[in-house]
């Protein structure tokens, strides 16, 4: 039985800060359909981008302890404890702390308006005392925009706001005061008591005016925003195996759903390292069309159409309006770009550095192929129509499918050096599958017979370069002894779940294995932390090859893998299973969704 490899977070709120710094588990997520707050389990705000998820964060502590900003909200009490949980189908997250005077509750909210989502960002910290007295201490500490600008105080007729580049801060409060103010600081103390509310609003704004919202009417839109989630929540269709944290990823990904566009962020953040060694920290507040793919799988299979549809049409529009070859990700705004920048910020515990932007955007990855082509399958599936410029769109990539199969890529993993992966080779088989089933299903034109061809050629392939008969496994690339966990995606995808792929699986398990952790290719074990998301795919592709009982045990132990509110990181450490990586990782709560789904639907066919 594989163990568990890390510890509770520790409840005592007093989890250490080291140089300022916390446990990225440490971290929840809140959200409203624009940007994501971070908070740690000491009731610190650690990031918050304004008014975007890619903008610049405002409170970037995570990063930068001592210059980044953030919002402290905690008992005085060094001997408090805490407990916390999202409310049930939310995003809105609730902090239970008890001091040996009494019991209080934050109520941690980015609200959301009557017509949706507000055209500001808003967070809401609610105070509300349960049991006896509570002595609360707060801070406002706006940061530099990762040191590329200085916060001023500005005052105005109706209050002091806070003014960095562009970003416009208010500070409303009730029941906080007093306040104590040091330039564009904020901070002060309060004493609960039983029943009382005390309420903390910060707004924020760029380049536009601020709203100042009615410090009284918080709470009513803290109830409006726990309505809101809870009624998307039940149109979530899922009662199968692992609910709970079904549903739980399922919300984050929500958080990670551009809602002014319909792209989908692959994080909330930049630049958390891979490893403690550092050098591996990347900026992935970027809409990777692998992982919309696997998105739009997701939301198809639980019955929620907007998001579904959303994604989809930003996706085909903004591969149309390119007119080029298949991206590997895009801006949130649809708009392309290859460029980043290093800010002058220590990092996360000093391992840095911290970047803005991403090179991979001009490598070809043949695999991306199979994901757009994945994407429209299942939407077809779900008993949608095409139209006629998306049908020609498609029409157009499955040719270019057919001419650049046979070149060297970056691969799944944007390595640097192009080489022939057997998994790319996968991925367009994958799509030239769909698209002749789409042309069969008369949503798309085109050469039938060549696709058909091509298909066989691939199969063809992979069989004679990219099958090690000596080895026993699918290798990574043509000529290699090395194995690479993004083929178990083609289990899942249906190319193999005969005796070779079993091979293979067996092989990973022997080599990239260690406990429930899975690393990504062969050599990464001295580079990086294990992948979240590949222990999930090894799940589901046991389940695909009749490997059920051991399916489902490696997918108990990884659910468990979450921290205390059911959020994932890219990587876990194989120390001590701390997270690493950006978070929350879409890619690990997709491939979670991923392997329960193909579990279920495995077990149903047996």
């Amino acid at each position: 039985m594989l163990e568990r490899t890390h510890d509770t977070p520790d409840a005592s709120g007093n989890e250490e800060r080291t140089d300022g710094y916390v446990p990225l588990r440490s971290y929840g997520a809140i959200g409203d359909g624009r940007t994501v707050a971070l908070i740690a389990l000491d009731g610190r705000i650690d990031w918050l981008p304004v008014p975007s998820l890619d903008s610049p964060p405002v409170f970037a502590s995570i990063v930068d302890a001592e210059h980044g900003g953030h919002v402290a909200l905690r008992p005085t009490d060094a001997d408090a404890t805490v407990s916390r949980e999202y409310l049930p189908g939310t995003n809105v997250l609730v902090s239970t702390w008890t001091t040996s005077s009494g019991k209080a509750t934050v109520t941690d909210a980015m609200v959301t308006g009557v017509a949706g989502r507000l055209p500001w960002a808003e967070i809401a910290r609610c105070v509300q005392g349960v049991e006896g007295s509570v002595e609360m201490e707060w801070a406002v500490v706006p940061g530099t925009l990762l040191n590329t600008a200085e916060p001023k105080r500005l005052d105005t007729a109706n209050g002091a706001v806070i003014g960095i580049d562009g970003v416009t801060i208010a500070i409303v409060e009730v029941g906080f005061e007093p306040v104590h103010d040091d330039g564009p600081r904020f901070s002060g103390r309060f004493t609960t008591s039983e029943g009382s509310r005390s309420i903390l609003t910060i707004v924020g704004t760029h380049n536009e005016p601020i709203f100042m919202p009615d410090p009284e009417s918080t709470l009513d839109a803290v109830d409006r925003t726990i309505e809101n989630w809870s009624t998307w929540s039940e149109e979530f269709s899922y009662d199968g195996p692992w609910s709970d944290a079904v549903q739980r990823s399922a919300l984050a990904l929500k958080l990670l759903i551009f809602s002014p566009t319909g792209a989908i962020a692959a994080a909330a953040t930049t630049s958390l390292p891979e490893d403690r060694t550092g050098g591996k920290n990347w900026d992935y507040r970027f809409a990777w069309v692998r992982d919309l793919s696997y998105t739009v799988h997701a939301l198809t299979r639980f019955g929620l159409r907007e998001e579904t549809h959303a994604a989809v049409s930003w996706v085909m529009r903004t591969i149309g309006e390119h007119d080029e070859t298949m991206p590997i990700f895009y801006r949130l705004d649809g708009s392309k770009t290859d460029e980043v920048e290093e800010r002058d910020v220590p990092g996360w515990n000093g391992i840095g550095p911290v970047t803005v932007g991403n090179r991979a955007g001009d490598q070809l990855q043949l695999g991306v192929w199979g994901d757009v082509f994945e994407i429209m399958r299942q939407y077809v599936v779900a008993g949608n129509v095409l139209d006629r410029a998306t049908a020609a769109v498609l029409e157009r990539l499955a040719d270019d499918a057919c001419h650049r199969w046979p070149e060297a890529d970056s691969g799944m993993w944007e390595l640097e050096e192009t080489q022939h992966y057997v998994s790319s080779k996968m991925g367009c088989w994958q799509a030239l599958d769909a698209a002749i089933e789409l042309h069969d299903a008369g949503m798309i034109d085109g050469p039938r017979a060549k696709w058909v061809e091509n298909r066989e050629l691939i199969e063809q392939w992979v069989a004679e370069h990219g099958w090690n008969e000596e080895l026993g496994y699918y290798v990574m690339y043509e000529g290699s002894t090395a194995i690479d966990t993004s083929v178990l995606l083609h289990a899942m995808s249906s190319f193999d779940r005969g005796p070779r792929m079993e091979s293979t699986i067996r092989a990973i398990e022997d080599q990239l294995q260690r406990g429930p952790l899975v690393y990504r290719y062969t050599g990464m074990e001295d580079e990086e932390s294990p992948f979240v998301a590949c222990s999930f795919w090894l799940a589901a592709a046991m389940a695909c090859v009749g490997r059920i009982d051991e399916a489902t045990a490696l997918m108990d132990q990884m659910v468990d893998q979450a921290n205390d509110v059911g959020l994932f990181s890219e990587m876990l450490s194989a120390v001590d299973g701390e997270f690493m990586g950006n978070i929350p990782q879409g890619l690990s709560h997709l491939a979670l969704i991923q392997a329960a789904l193909t579990i279920e639907e495995v077990s149903a066919e047996q």
